[in-house]
């Protein structure tokens, strides 16, 4: 099973509504029993990045986790979602 972390600034709004639809897409894809989702924000977990399979982050990360983080934002505006479900699929397969 995947562990799959996505945050934002306050782990409350931004996470929320991305947490939503990708436990949609899990759904609508088949893997919702593969996956385990966890919501927080970045101050809480930055430290604890390597403890996730996957993370996703809709806020700026520290340099120092940009490579282990994808980036959200797609999923808030509606431009270039089908390259970040491309990056989540390739994520929870691998």
């Amino acid at each position: 099973m995947k562990t799959l972390l996505v945050m934002c600034g306050s782990g409350i709004a931004t996470s929320t509504v991305v947490t939503g639809k990708i436990k949609t897409w899990l759904k609508d894809n088949g893997y919702e029993d593969q996956v385990k989702l966890y919501q927080s924000k970045v101050a809480e977990e930055i430290n604890r990045i390597d403890d996730y399979d996957i993370v996703i982050s809709t806020t700026v990360v520290p340099d120092t986790a940009k490579d282990k983080v994808i980036m959200g934002l797609p999923l808030l505006t509606g431009i270039g979602t089908d390259a970040l479900w491309a990056q989540i699929k390739e994520a929870i397969e691998a």
